[in-house]
């Protein structure tokens, strides 16, 4: 059973999300992801304008007679969603906290996904994995993805994002389309996340609130890191302090778009104080644009 704000928010998020998906994202989709190529279909006989190269020829040995391979274009893909849900992304400055929008991001690109036939699963993890859905297809499973994640309280504080990583590699060996979405407030993941870029299309979806990198000048603040507890009392009133806490900010963003840079992983910088929609749009358009060049 669930709440009837759950159930709620969870029929807002599938109207706004089947909208979005209609008007602006589907062709978009589409486009960027197209399959995994061409598939065995059948073989028949030679007909006058087939390619000559397309002729198998120890067919036509048997048969006397030339017969040509057909391919067909093998369409169906699988999405992963690898969701970082540690205790930092439930820090929010404006109407959403981070994990709220992962959790919509990760609607938005679901039915996406379904709309194609495509099939979606889900890896939950903090400081290790506690949650899997196995890939499958339809409205029914995406609904019972955005349900399990919109109640999902997590058991762990803390990021490991080499943990979710990892489990992947296990239990899922065929290629796919992988999101990664995460604050990637973590250490040590670098290495496991270079190897899965070779096995996966992987995609990285950075979350951030903008008081993480920009500090507002409201004076004395106590700060506590949601992970490890720790806390430590700031003066905002001090220019200093705030130009070097901008500082930091800035050049983990930085850090971040050289190190998925290095790999050759796209990803989509995702602010809570902005309309994710576009961010995904122009991720779509840029990807397809370098895909003709």
């Amino acid at each position: 059973m669930i709440s009837k704000e759950l159930a709620k928010k969870i029929r807002y998020i599938q109207l706004y999300t089947s909208k979005a998906v209609n008007d602006s994202l589907a062709g978009e989709y589409q486009s960027v992801f197209k399959g995994r190529g061409m598939e065995f279909d059948e073989v028949r006989e030679y007909q006058i304008g087939d390619e000559v190269r397309s002729i198998d020829w120890n067919v036509t040995a048997r048969m006397g007679e030339p017969y040509i391979k057909r391919f067909v274009e093998e369409r169906e893909l699988t999405v992963i969603f690898l969701m970082d849900l540690s205790a930092s992304g439930s820090f929010g400055s404006t109407r959403q906290l981070k994990n709220e929008v992962a959790a919509e991001l990760c609607a938005l690109l679901a039915f996406s996904a379904i709309k194609n036939n495509d099939k979606v699963g889900l890896i939950v993890f903090t400081d290790q994995v506690e949650m899997f859905i196995p890939p499958a297809k339809g409205t029914t499973h995406v609904l019972r993805l955005i349900r399990e994640l919109l109640n999902f309280t997590p058991r762990l504080a803390q990021t490991n994002i080499t943990a979710g990583i990892d489990y992947l590699g296990r239990v899922f060996n065929k290629r796919g389309v992988v999101f990664l979405i995460s604050d990637f407030i973590g250490e040590g993941f670098e290495r496991n996340m270079r190897v899965m870029s070779k096995r996966h299309d992987l995609i990285a979806v950075s979350i951030a609130d903008p008081k993480e990198i920009r500090l507002p000048n409201i004076g004395l603040v106590d700060l506590e890191d949601a992970e490890t507890g720790e806390q430590i009392l700031i003066d905002t009133g001090s220019a200093v302090i705030r130009k070097t806490y901008k500082k930091l900010g800035v050049s983990r963003q930085i850090y971040l778009r050289e190190l998925f840079r290095s790999m050759d992983v796209d990803q989509i910088e995702i602010f809570t104080d902005r309309d994710y929609l576009l961010d995904l749009v122009r991720f779509f358009r840029t990807r397809e644009r370098r895909s003709h060049r």
